[in-house]
């Protein structure tokens, strides 16, 4: 009940957002926040640490804005598209991956994800190279809705995260996501039973990327660019950062990790900090360049007093509350 009541507070507060803050940029915020849940999906109850799935969310944003840009789909099959090729990626990067165990399933996605990002560099008439896809029209929601708008956006991207977001919750609490976690915690036991445990991981593995493509293509449409930044490896640790600090196999940890890392690299740009040198002149001196070592001394702080991510704290912080009120 508690998390019922806790998911209405929070789709409230993502209703009256764009009316209080700019929809670009919280539109961008939902983006990663279902890209890091899709993300851990797969390392939260799955326990697979993958350095790939930049490889997912950009080759979506490329399929997608193609789709939309050159082939003239509408915005709903460009954004579908963008998921199923996460999702047929996500297949072939799987079946290879998948029998590895430990830090070589890790190296071999990033492997498989740097040819990917190699791929999309060369590929310049598909991808426009290093000067990115441009321009691409966001369209009109089933030829009605103006996505030129950003508010409509706005609600056009929390309607596909709200719907992502139902089909992890689901997707956990069925009997595959408790396949899912008994492979997490012993593997050779669930293998014992009867399960057949790479058939298991490699769904989970095709879902994740399929929803990772998902964000990718979503994020796409609100930029109206792609480029080769969002399948850089950068982008994978990025994404394996928002999901540490929110909370690694929690449900609203990722978003909340997302939301977190995403808003401190585009603010702390804006801030800065007056200086005075030896003549006595003072100057004015913007965090920029050194944001990701500021985002970087966040992470530390959090794994040395958050060490099972902020929302994994606060449910330790309950679990031993309810336990002394029972004992």
């Amino acid at each position: 009940m508690n998390k019922k009541i806790g998911y209405l507070i929070a789709f409230a507060i993502a209703l009256a957002a764009p009316f209080v803050g700019y929809p670009v940029f919280l539109s961008k915020l939902l983006c990663f926040a279902l890209f890091a849940s899709a993300f851990n999906l797969l390392i939260g109850f799955t326990g697979l640490l993958s350095f790939g799935h930049a490889a997912f969310y950009g080759a979506a944003g490329y399929v997608a804005g193609n789709a939309m840009k050159v082939w003239g789909w509408p915005v709903e099959l460009g954004i579908l598209a963008g998921a199923v090729a996460g999702g047929l990626i996500g297949l072939v990067m799987g079946a290879l991956a998948i029998r590895r165990q430990g830090i070589y399933f890790s190296m071999i996605t990033l492997a498989l994800a740097q040819m990917v990002y190699f791929g999309a560099l060369r590929a310049g008439e598909f991808t426009g190279g290093e000067d990115g896809l441009q321009g691409v029209p966001r369209g009109k929601l089933l030829g009605v809705v103006d996505l030129a708008n950003d508010t409509n956006l706005y609600f056009f991207v929390l309607g596909i995260c709200v719907l992502a977001f139902a089909l992890i919750v689901r997707t956990v609490h069925s009997p595959f996501g408790q396949v899912l976690k008994a492979v997490k915690e012993n593997e050779p036991r669930a293998i014992s039973l009867g399960y057949d445990v790479d058939r298991y991981k490699l769904l989970a593995f095709v879902l994740s990327a399929a929803l990772s493509g998902l964000a990718g293509a979503t994020n796409m449409l609100v930029q109206g660019f792609e480029t080769l930044t969002d399948v850089h490896w950068t982008m994978s640790g990025l994404v394996i950062l928002m999901t540490l600090v929110g909370g690694m196999g929690t449900l609203a940890g990722p978003m909340l990790g997302a939301i977190i890392i995403i808003a401190l690299e585009n603010k702390l740009g804006d801030w800065g900090i007056f200086l005075t040198n030896a003549t006595g002149i003072e100057w004015f001196n913007t965090i920029g360049e050194a944001v990701n070592m500021v985002v970087g001394l966040i992470f530390i702080i959090c794994v040395l007093l958050f060490r099972r991510g902020i929302i994994g704290e606060f449910i330790a912080l309950f679990d031993r509350s309810g336990a002394k009120k029972a004992a």
